[in-house]
């Protein structure tokens, strides 16, 4: 048993070490995906907002409702919280940190801003990024 935890301590201390900030290349390709979710949201566009998204059934969502899964139920969350291009502000981001895992597991930390005319809403997000055929594409969002 001694050895088991030993050995899974490593690996744990060895994934986390292996960890490490994103390249040039890496932050430039997906600060395009983030600005082109900005330029959508600001346009009223959720259809396109959600381009950075995978397009699939295991993507996870996890707002203050809990999670949602699946890139259908994920827009229709969105649609359902931002029913108008008013309720939906001018959305801005600020990237706090983005870390490689390994050359295909990107996670990103962040800070998002809502500028509406009733309030400014702020919050955190911690998405990771999967590259699937060849391009990166948001698996994981939680958002709070």
């Amino acid at each position: 048993m001694k050895q088991l935890l030993a050995i899974f301590t490593l690996l744990l201390t060895t994934s986390l070490l292996a960890q490490k900030p994103a390249d040039n290349k890496t932050r430039s390709q997906v600060q395009r995906i983030f600005d082109k979710q900005i330029a959508a949201w600001n346009a009223g566009d959720l259809n396109n907002f959600m381009n950075g998204y995978w397009e699939d059934e295991r993507l996870v969502f996890v707002g203050s409702r809990g999670p949602t899964y699946g890139y259908v139920n994920t827009l229709k969350g969105y649609q359902k919280g931002y029913p108008t291009k008013e309720a939906m502000g001018t959305l801005k981001f600020d990237i706090i940190e983005m870390r490689k895992w390994d050359r295909k597991t990107l996670q990103v930390i962040g800070k998002f801003t809502l500028i509406r005319k009733s309030d400014t809403p702020t919050g955190h997000f911690t998405l990771l990024l999967r590259k699937i055929k060849g391009k990166w594409v948001i698996v994981s969002d939680h958002s709070s």
